[in-house]
């Protein structure tokens, strides 16, 4: 094998393709493998079967063998269906469509490599998309004024190490690099039925964080891994595009410089992972987001250096919990089967601070899939997961009856996800 090359080749692909939609919570993109699909993520912190552990809990390399990479991919197909019961002043733009289904499929690719430097100390280096999101509508659509399109995209490099302490006990640490990238589309009113066009939203930054881990092997048969990953704070520059604008207005087209402050949140996991048999094991999670480190996104011009923000996303979001269980059946030395079942809380609060750039809500994993060991050295996982997501009201006022006239959407989604995915993974 030729050193560098599956990493190589792994860092290119998710920089193409780590836009997506959070099948997590919020924009929040928990499959950082696809090995963890089968059993809906529980044992995230504790299981330690691959190189993926990097990103889950650093401190599960001392659980691999001397050498090993791990590379795999998932794919999401996020629906997203709006019905109007009550939207008003969005017609003044001419748009009283339902937008169509705003979820399309996203590739999630990651890659991971961890390297023993003796029996107690080991280097890993993960690269995957933390956070992602992506809701796009189609033409006509009644809240094009608020949004028609919202595309994030992380990438994010961890170099990791970890220790072993002891037989029971072993640390974990690394530092996360991490890149954003916004694109924002929506309807520019400046008066209803006189003058409308479109605004054109980009940011970009990178900044700084870090994750650590501890991982308890209490007994052969019982792993307890306790993990946490930073808040990363980002100062995203870039620029606002206004285009269509006629008669008097048509001097408002143009572009100037954006800025804006987010922090992407926290992130705590407990996880247990239990031997039961020969042939049964049982998974266990529990999470914690810190997501209400964003109340509100302030986009300010910073060409002006105005203290009154271009607009404002009024997000409101509340911290949530995840919990998770799984399973897996040994149905023989060279396959298992896999099952999960997942709650996973919204950082959305209700209706009135539900976004048409982000219509989450409260959902349930179902989740099941296979592990088929090629050889000692290599193994093939593959998952598949359906969320179930309660019906997302949504009464968002942003203008019905003065400017800046982005109009009232009252009316429910119908969400769903799907996801499937697979893991190759190498000892050498």
């Amino acid at each position: 094998m030729k050193r560098g090359t599956p990493m190589k080749a792994i860092s290119v692909a998710v920089l193409a393709l780590c836009s997506g939609y959070a099948s997590a919570s919020g924009f929040q993109l928990i499959e950082q493998n696809a090995s963890g699909i089968g059993n809906a993520f529980a044992g995230s912190a504790a299981v330690a079967e691959n190189a993926s552990t990097i990103f889950y809990n650093p401190a599960g390399m001392t659980q691999l063998q001397d050498r090993e990479v791990s590379g795999g991919i998932a794919m999401v197909k996020p629906s997203f269906t709006f019905t109007d019961s009550g939207s008003s002043n969005v017609g003044a733009f001419q748009n009283t469509g339902n937008g169509g289904d705003a979820g399309s499929w996203a590739a999630l690719p990651n890659g991971y490599l961890s390297w023993a430097l003796n029996k107690d100390l080991y280097l890993g280096l993960g690269i995957g998309a933390p956070f992602g999101l992506m809701t796009e509508y189609k033409s006509p659509w009644q809240g094009a004024a608020q949004s028609t399109k919202f595309d994030v995209k992380t990438m994010n490099i961890n170099p990791s190490v970890a220790f072993r302490v002891n037989e029971t006990v072993s640390i974990g640490g690394g530092l996360n690099w991490q890149k954003l990238d916004v694109e924002y589309r929506r309807l520019a009113g400046i008066i209803p039925g006189l003058s409308s066009g479109t605004a054109l939203l980009k940011l970009k930054d990178d900044a700084w964080g870090w994750n650590a881990g501890v991982l308890f092997t209490l007994s052969p048969a019982t792993k307890v891994g306790v993990s946490y990953r930073s808040a990363i704070k980002y100062k995203a520059d870039g620029t606002v595009s206004t285009q269509g604008l006629t008669g008097g207005f048509a001097g408002l087209n143009g572009t100037v410089n954006a800025t804006t402050e987010v922090k992407l949140p926290d992130t705590f996991i407990l996880s247990v992972a239990q031997n039961l048999s020969d042939r049964w094991d049982m998974l266990g999670d529990v999470s914690w987001t810190g997501w209400a480190k964003i109340p509100k996104i302030d986009i300010m011009n910073s060409s002006t250096g105005s203290a009154t923000p271009i607009q404002t996303l009024d997000t409101e979001f509340r911290n949530t919990w995840r919990v998770a269980l799984g399973a897996n059946y040994k149905y023989t030395d060279a396959l298992k089967f896999k099952f999960g079942i997942a709650y996973d809380q919204s950082p959305v609060k209700g209706a009135s601070t539900r976004l048409v750039s982000l219509p989450d809500n409260n959902r349930l994993w179902f989740s099941t899939g296979v592990q088929w060991k090629l050889d000692k050295a290599s193994a093939l996982d593959a998952g598949l997961a359906y969320l179930y997501v309660k019906d997302a009201k949504i009464s968002n006022n942003q203008g019905a009856s003065a400017s800046p006239y982005r109009g009232l959407v009252d009316g429910t989604y119908a969400d769903s996800c799907w996801i499937v995915g697979a893991q190759y993974s190498l000892a050498f």
